[in-house]
């Protein structure tokens, strides 16, 4: 798989844990409390071996924020949060005690920015550190099931690899566990790779 070894791995697990850095500081100033989220683990498979398992979907539905990112690479990005974390997120965002009903409301926005704020502050700390320019398209939300998530997941024979990337997410105290899935072809995985590989190069 383009020899992606644990040095890649490790690597842009660190260089994703920045970048989840900066998009916490900016959920801290949106919800007015302390926000963390780290990048614990880094995954590249194929996307014919992708399963419930693998992203740690259960039954039930989940809301999934999708981004396009272009430049030395192509990726179609995917955040993934249960549902019901979804809304528990949002409820953060709006700083109200509405009931679940109203605030679904306003999920498709709030998500949308969460995800908008999260995938580009790892894309562009990816973009900083390997110096390259990423453009974006406007993220897009919506809420489906586990089969439906995984088919999208896999239905592209474009995009043959997929690397996970497994957060934690924590507003006041409140743990969310997450994914931010990327889908990648063959070139822009190899890509993606040689980047990696002259970043790890600087430090050899």
């Amino acid at each position: 798989m383009n020899h992606l070894s644990d040095l890649h791995l490790d690597a842009l697990a660190e260089v994703f844990s920045i970048g989840a850095g900066r998009a916490a500081l900016s959920l801290s100033e949106i919800v007015g409390d302390e926000v963390r989220i780290s990048v614990p683990s880094v995954q590249v498979v194929n996307s014919e071996d992708i399963n419930s398992t693998t992203l740690s979907l259960n039954s039930g539905r989940f809301g999934a924020v999708n981004q396009h990112f272009s430049g030395p690479f192509n990726a179609e990005a995917v955040l993934l949060f249960t549902e019901d974390q979804a809304l528990k997120i949002v409820s953060d965002m709006m700083g109200s005690q509405m009931s679940l009903e109203e605030l679904a409301e306003f999920e498709h926005e709030a998500m949308c920015e969460l995800g908008n704020i999260i995938l580009n502050a790892c894309l562009s700390a990816m973009a900083d550190i390997f110096n390259f320019t990423l453009e974006s398209s406007l993220p897009d939300y919506t809420v489906a099931s586990a089969d439906e998530i995984l088919h999208r997941l896999k239905e592209d024979a474009n995009q043959p690899y997929v690397m996970i990337l497994h957060i934690d997410l924590t507003i006041e105290k409140r743990h969310t566990a997450g994914n931010l899935v990327f889908l990648l072809s063959s070139a822009s995985l190899t890509n993606l790779v040689a980047h990696v590989d002259q970043f790890i190069g600087r430090f050899s």
